[in-house]
C-alpha cells in the first residue's frame, strides 16, 4: 500500500470523510483555541524552522541521497525535455522577454537570465506534460517547483552539489508536508482550492531558503511569505492545453518560492508564527487540522522516499494500464492483429481523468492503443498528437474498453488496474497491476531511471552532454559549484 504521510494507511472514503470534517469547521466561526493548543502550534514552528535552517550543512543518509539524485535526475528531464513541448515553450518565452541578469539557467535553450524568471521557467518545463514526479498522499507533485528553486537559488549563490541535495530534499519534506496537513486529495475534492499549487509554494520556499542559506528566524519569516503567495483553484483540471496546469504545478510556486527566499535574504521580514495565533495559516484554510503532522518524523521520514517516479512519460492513472499490457505481452506473446478486445478497469475517478482525452499523454484508449501497436510508449509517441489520427492506432483504439471500477476506487490512492486482452482465438489474458513500477512500493531501480533520463535529455542536448550531466547528477557531492551544470543543461 501507499503509506500516508504521518505513516498510516488510508482509502480514499476515509480520507473523505477527514475532509469533510475540514471544510465543516471551515465553514463556521473558529473556536477559540487553547492555550495548550497554541503552546504546541507554536513548538511546531520551532521545530519546523530549527529543522529547515539546519538542512543546508544537515549530513543525509544514503539511501535518501540516492532518492533524491533520482527525482533530481528526474525532474532535470522532464525541464529538458519539456522545452520541446507548448508549455515550455511559454515559459520560456516569458523568460527570454523579460531576461536582465544571466545568473541562472534555463534548461534546454541557450538562455540565462534571473533567478525568479529561470525558476518560474523551469517550473513550467517541469511539468510540460505528465513526466514528472508525484507524492500520492499528499495530492501534490514537488519536483517540478523545489528543483527549480533551488536550482535557480543555487547559481544564484554558487553554492556546492552537496548542498543542492539537502535543500532539494528538504524541499520534499516540507511541502508535501503542508497539504497532507490541509488534508491532501479530499480538501482540493471539498474546498477547490489546488493542492498542487499550496505544497509546491512551500516546497520550493523551503528549498530556495535552505541554499541561500538562511537562519532559523528567517526561515520563519519564508514560511510566512510561503503561506501569503499560497493559492490556487483546481479549476486547473479543465485546462486542456496544459500551459495554466504547468503554471499551477511549477512555474507560479517556484516563482513563489525563489521570491520569498530572495526578499528575506535581502533583509525583508515578516510574521513569525505563521502557523498559530491570529488569521493564521491553519486558521485560515483549515481550521481543524493538526499542526503536528507538519513535523510528524521529519528528520526519520525522508518524503523524497515516498514520493513516485513515473516509469512511463504519461498520466498517472495510466501507468498501472501500461505496465499490465506489457506483463501480459511478456508472459504471453502476441500480435496486435491478434488482439480482439482489451479491457480496461481503472477507479471510478481516475478513469473520469483519461477517458478519451483530446491530449495523447492522458488519453488512455489512446495510449492502450499505442502500446498494442509499438510494444511499448516512448515521450516521442505519447506526445505525437498527430498519431491520434493514424489509421492504424486508431483501429485499435476502437478494441478497448474503459471499465471505471468501484472496487478499484475504494482502494485509492492506489493506482490499481486490471487489464484482460482477448485474443481472435477466444483465449483470455488477465494481469492486476497493484503497484506501479516507480512507486514507492515498487521503485525502480538506478538504472531505469538513468534509461528514462537518456531518453528524454538526448534528443535536445545530445548524447555527450547526456552522458556528462547523469554522472554529474550522480555524482553531486564532488560538484564545487552548481553554475558548472550550465553547459550541460542546454542546447549545444
Amino acid at each position: 500500500m501507499e503509506h500516508t504521510a504521518i505513516g498510516s494507511i488510508v482509502t480514499r472514503r476515509s480520507l473523505l470523510k477527514s475532509a469533510g470534517g475540514v471544510v465543516a469547521a471551515a465553514a463556521v466561526t473558529a473556536r477559540p483555541v487553547s492555550a495548550a493548543a497554541a503552546s504546541e502550534a507554536t513548538g511546531v514552528v520551532d521545530k519546523l524552522s530549527a529543522f529547515m535552517a539546519d538542512a543546508a550543512t544537515r549530513g543525509l543518509p544514503a539511501d535518501a541521497v540516492e532518492k533524491t539524485k533520482h527525482h533530481l535526475l528526474d525532474t532535470l528531464a522532464a525541464m529538458i525535455s519539456g522545452s520541446n513541448l507548448p508549455p515550455g515553450q511559454v515559459g520560456i518565452a516569458f523568460a527570454r522577454a523579460n531576461a536582465g541578469a544571466t545568473t541562472a539557467t534555463v534548461a534546454g535553450t541557450d538562455l540565462a537570465c534571473g533567478p525568479i524568471e529561470a525558476a518560474m521557467a523551469n517550473g513550467m518545463l517541469a511539468h510540460s506534460d505528465e513526466t514528472d514526479d508525484s507524492h500520492a498522499p499528499s495530492h501534490s507533485h514537488p519536483g517540478c517547483a523545489v528543483v527549480p528553486a533551488a536550482l535557480a537559488i543555487g547559481e544564484r549563490f554558487g553554492i556546492d552539489g552537496a548542498r543542492l541535495l539537502r535543500a532539494v530534499t528538504l524541499g520534499y519534506d516540507v511541502g508535501p508536508r503542508v497539504t497532507f496537513t490541509l488534508g491532501g486529495l479530499p480538501y482540493q475534492i471539498e474546498t477547490h482550492h489546488s493542492t498542487h499549487s499550496m505544497a509546491g509554494t512551500f516546497g520550493a520556499a523551503a528549498a530556495a531558503a535552505s541554499a541561500a542559506g538562511l537562519n532559523a528566524q528567517q526561515m520563519r519569516w519564508v514560511l510566512d511569505y510561503a503561506a501569503q503567495q499560497a493559492s490556487g483553484v483546481a479549476a486547473w483540471q479543465r485546462d486542456t492545453d496544459h500551459i495554466e496546469k504547468s503554471l499551477v504545478f511549477g512555474g507560479f510556486p517556484a516563482r513563489n518560492g525563489v521570491s520569498a527566499a530572495l526578499v528575506i535574504q535581502s533583509g525583508g521580514t515578516g510574521v513569525a508564527d505563521i502557523f498559530t495565533g491570529a488569521d493564521n495559516f491553519l486558521l485560515t484554510f483549515a481550521p481543524s487540522a493538526e499542526p503536528s503532522h507538519l513535523v510528524d518524523k521529519l528528520g526519520e521520514r525522508f518524503e523524497v522516499a515516498e514520493t513516485n517516479i513515473k516509469k512511463w512519460t504519461v498520466g498517472s492513472p495510466i501507468q498501472a494500464p501500461l505496465d499490465a499490457l506489457e506483463n501480459i505481452r511478456k508472459r504471453r506473446p502476441f500480435d496486435t492483429d491478434q488482439v480482439q478486445q482489451v479491457v480496461v478497469r481503472v477507479a471510478t475517478s481516475e478513469a473520469r481523468t483519461v477517458n478519451d482525452r483530446e491530449l495523447p499523454d492522458i488519453s488512455l484508449q489512446h495510449l492502450v492503443a499505442v502500446m498494442l501497436v509499438d510494444r511499448t510508449v516512448s515521450f516521442d509517441a505519447a506526445h505525437d498528437k498527430k498519431r491520434m489520427q493514424d489509421p492504424a492506432v486508431m483501429g485499435q483504439r476502437a478494441k478497448v474498453q474503459l471499465v471505471p471500477d468501484e472496487m478499484l476506487e475504494r482502494l485509492y490512492p492506489r493506482r490499481e488496474a486490471i487489464v484482460e486482452v482477448t485474443l481472435t482465438d477466444g483465449t483470455r489474458l488477465t494481469d492486476r497491476v497493484g503497484a506501479v513500477r516507480g512507486t514507492s512500493d515498487n521503485p525502480m531501480t538506478r538504472e531505469e531511471v538513468v534509461s528514462k533520463a537518456r531518453d528524454l535529455i538526448a534528443p535536445v542536448v545530445g548524447p555527450a552532454n547526456t552522458a556528462r550531466l547523469i554522472e554529474a547528477v550522480l555524482t553531486l557531492e564532488t560538484v564545487k559549484d552548481v553554475r558548472s551544470l550550465r553547459p550541460l543543461l542546454q542546447r549545444g
